[in-house]
């Protein structure tokens, strides 16, 4: 992940990150996922950011998924 803007107000931070993730699928094929992101972070009384949003695909349709019983 590569920081492209990082805003902090207070405790809150917003962050437009580019990212990469390669690897293995379950099914032995090679994936790689790379994008523009945007983030929400806040800060606990710990000091340590904690992700509040986290929205990997940013305006783009994610790839489809399986739904989770009881979604829609």
């Amino acid at each position: 992940m590569t920081p492209r803007h990082t805003n902090v107000v207070g405790d809150l931070a917003l962050l437009i990150v580019d990212f990469a993730i390669a690897g293995t699928a379950a099914h032995s094929g090679q994936v790689h996922i790379g994008d523009t992101a945007t983030d929400m972070a806040r800060r606990g009384p710990d000091g340590y950011w904690r992700y509040v949003i986290d929205n990997p695909f940013g305006v783009a349709s994610p790839p489809e998924q399986a739904a989770f019983p009881g979604s829609r």
